[in-house]
């Protein structure tokens, strides 16, 4: 497990970074490849299904999970003093808007700038490439983003943001752990290689 994604069926009861599924049902998935095993786990909305995890320092316990419809939001907000936070959840279609509606509602509930934000990334697993891109490009004016190099020479390619930072320069933290991920990785070091955000946290 990477990280579970918070508001679904494992996150409630308890899936944590780094939990390795052994058995489902009772019955061993080793050897099985990611998509079969994620066959055997998935199910009807509403039944049940037992999962036995692996946590370093604990015995092997089992927990058990109702299998849920999932629709994750992938931006939360809130002010908090005067600093706004924002959680991005994992990086997918829905996170440039929701990063843009994020800032007007903190700015509408203030009715001023904030001191500072604070963009949370912990447990964040990743998602897709462009919108790592796109969430880093939104607090910087210029610089790499991140380049993709391939194997021969001329595959290369460089994302560098482009004029308009959406926080106005503001002070930034951002919150990471180890199950910060892919994505979430590309934008944390951006943002702190830029000079842009100060990270905290620990990768584990």
């Amino acid at each position: 497990v990477v990280a579970p994604i918070e508001d679904t069926p494992a996150a409630k009861a308890g899936v944590a970074s780094g939990d390795l599924i052994t058995h489902v049902e009772g019955v061993s998935i080793k050897g099985h490849s990611l998509s079969q095993s994620v066959r055997r786990m998935r199910g009807r909305a509403g039944t049940s299904i037992r999962l036995t995890l692996k946590r370093e320092g604990v015995p092997d316990f089992d927990l058990t999970l109702k299998r849920a419809v999932i629709k994750v939001r992938a931006v939360r907000w809130r002010s908090v003093g005067r600093i706004g936070y924002i959680r991005v959840s994992r990086f997918s279609e829905r996170m440039e808007g929701g990063i843009v509606k994020a800032f007007a509602a903190i700015r509408a509930e203030m009715g001023r700038e904030p001191d500072g934000i604070v963009l949370d990334l912990r447990n964040n697993p990743g998602g897709l490439l462009d919108q790592s891109i796109v969430l880093a490009d939104a607090f910087l004016n210029a610089g790499e983003i991140v380049s993709v190099r391939g194997r021969r020479t001329n595959s290369g390619r460089a994302f560098v943001a482009q004029e308009g930072d959406l926080a106005n320069g503001l002070p930034m933290v951002v919150l990471i752990n180890g199950g910060s991920a892919s994505a979430s990785e590309i934008v944390a070091s951006a943002l702190k290689y830029h000079g842009r955000a100060t990270v905290m946290g620990a990768q584990s």
